[in-house]
């Protein structure tokens, strides 16, 4: 048999003869015929090679690592510096010399500090109406307008057969506008961004940066609630309870409501809207309702509890109750409008224009060592349906 050299040849030698033009069948044939030798070749190597390795014996891998280093002894040392408890390795090395935890000098510098990983964060309740009420993303922040008509004054009317239609009142339309003011983090009347050392960012145990996003968030919100609730309409949002609207009712006796007042305020609403109305009040107006007793001095509100979670449902005859620290107290400083009731949803808009917006700059106070932090919303509200909804009013 050829070896694998000289069929190479014999099939070069073919090619190199016909250089200058096509095989003939008998080359064809010839080149194949070496092609079918050399494979056979090929083949007869390969067993060869599985044969040889069958019976070659495999050496045992042996993985060299480095050698540890001997640290048997400062390890040793630095537990008994923790602990104060020597093991074997260190029994015959006593200090002569205490060290202290408690002095700072003898040993007390070695010592962490402990740290608790927990932020404590003062809280305080605000909101509660935005919740209840119609909300609405935009793109862009241009004056929004869109049209309202109040016809419930109109009624049709019986035309005897034949006879001629009277002209009837025309549809009256309205508009409602909404705008975008632009809310920041900044302090009231300082303008200035909330400017933190980069040695806080650094070495702080928590996240920093997502602490100040959410407290620069709750600033923002804080602010809002305000103004969805009280706001004058005049360079910020109107309030639902803007003291540029009318009450529509005032209380019987001052800072004193009462059983009667709060059904008949109730009453004054319509009925196509009581089924999805919500009360509006201040905790502490809440908390005086409460306090209403019937001759046996029995609490007039009974309080359910959910059977789910156990607190209590606030409920005031039959409708729920919305609490905002933004509601005014009800108290003998004027007449506030110390509650609202109704259908919130349909009464009130709130427009947001786009999203929350986080500004992180580490340029302009570089120098300092200092980045600012400064967040924006732009939002509006206002009023859309007077009639969904009525106001009380304290009476001094």
């Amino acid at each position: 048999m050829k070896t694998l050299d000289e069929i190479y040849a014999a099939m070069q030698g073919i090619m190199d003869g016909a250089e200058d033009r096509d095989l003939t069948d008998a080359e064809v044939a010839a080149y194949e015929g070496l092609e079918a030798e050399l494979g056979q070749t090929k083949r007869q190597g390969e067993i060869r090679a599985r044969h040889n390795a069958y019976s070659t014996p495999i050496a045992p891998a042996i993985h060299v690592s480095a050698p540890k280093p001997d640290n048997g002894l400062d390890q040793a040392f630095n537990a008994y510096l923790r602990t104060g408890v020597p093991n074997a390795d260190i029994s015959g090395l006593r200090a002569t010399n205490a060290q202290s935890e408690g002095s700072s000098t003898a040993g007390g510098y070695l010592v962490p500090s402990g740290f608790r990983q927990k932020m404590i964060e003062t809280r305080k309740a605000f909101g509660g109406f935005a919740a209840a009420v119609e909300e609405i993303d935009t793109p862009t922040g241009g004056p929004l307008e869109w049209p309202s008509n109040d016809d419930t004054a109109n009624t049709g009317d019986i035309t005897a057969e034949s006879a001629a239609v009277a002209s009837g009142a025309d549809l009256v339309f309205g508009t409602v506008n909404i705008g975008a003011y632009k809310y920041t983090s900044a302090g009231a009347g300082s303008n200035l961004p909330l400017r933190v050392p980069v040695e806080l960012i650094q070495d702080s145990a928590f996240d920093i940066q997502g602490f100040i996003a959410r407290k620069l968030a709750m600033r923002i919100a804080r602010k809002q609630a305000v103004h969805w609730v009280t706001g004058t309409g005049v360079g910020q949002p109107l309030g639902i309870v803007a003291a540029s609207l009318t009450s529509d009712r005032d209380l019987d006796t001052a800072d004193t409501p009462d059983y009667e007042d709060l059904v008949e305020f109730q009453d004054l609403l319509d009925e196509e809207y009581t089924g999805t109305a919500s009360w509006l009040m201040k905790k502490n107006t809440w908390s005086q309702l409460r306090l209403i007793v019937d001759l046996n001095g029995r609490p007039i509100l009974q309080e359910a509890n959910d059977s789910i979670t156990g607190l209590p449902q606030r409920r005031l005859l039959g409708s729920p109750v919305i609490i905002d620290e933004a509601m005014p107290t009800l108290s003998s400083a004027g007449d506030t409008y110390c509650m609202a009731y109704g259908d919130f949803r349909e009464s009130y808009v709130i427009r947001r224009v786009r999203d929350f917006t986080l500004v992180v700059n580490p340029y302009s106070r570089a120098s300092n060592g200092e980045i600012e932090y400064t967040a924006w919303e732009r939002a509006d509200g206002t009023v859309q349906n007077r009639s969904a909804y009525k106001i009380m009013q304290n009476n001094t």
